[in-house]
């Protein structure tokens, strides 16, 4: 079964301007990143958006759900920032899509940079989306949360559960 995969953005994707010092978005790293794991997943990718979630709109979100709500598979990764990743988990979480297994990941420091943690937090996205029972997670730092049971700590720099 195949494993849909919809970029959004976020610092997953982001890039390095050496000139002015500013984090910007140009391609998704996605196939660079699955290759570079050798995956042998039967997997597809969509770009929807990319922007910072920081500036994630309530439009952006319901286009997220919409395109889950029509992709042919059931398993999906969702690459997000991770400042309201929760918020989106929410979002997909309270739609309840019947029969789906929704992850979302992302990263605290760029691909591009090197020593990100994005490649880990994507294959492990990978094995829970084709483990966990039907609902809506977030994979980071190797854990997966549910929807309704996680929270970013910005002072640790990772993602804990609410209880």
């Amino acid at each position: 079964m195949a494993v849909r995969i919809f970029v959004t953005g976020g610092t997953f994707d982001k890039e390095y301007n050496e000139i002015d010092g500013k984090l910007f978005f140009k391609d998704t790293h996605l196939k660079e990143m699955l290759m570079l794991g050798r995956c042998d997943v039967d997997f597809s990718i969509r770009t929807l958006m990319m922007v910072d979630s920081l500036e994630m709109t309530d439009a952006d979100r319901q286009l997220i759900l919409e395109n889950c709500k029509t992709a042919s598979e059931n398993q999906i990764i969702i690459t997000h920032g991770t400042d309201t990743m929760e918020i989106t988990a929410h979002v997909l979480g309270q739609a309840a899509i019947p029969g789906k297994i929704i992850v979302l990941t992302g990263a605290m420091i760029p691909y591009k940079f090197g020593s990100s943690d994005g490649l880990f937090n994507l294959g492990s996205a990978l094995a829970f989306v084709q483990t966990l029972s039907p609902g809506v997670y977030i994979a980071m730092n190797g854990r997966y949360f549910t929807w309704n049971n996680v929270r970013k700590n910005r002072n640790r720099g990772q993602f804990e559960e609410l209880v």
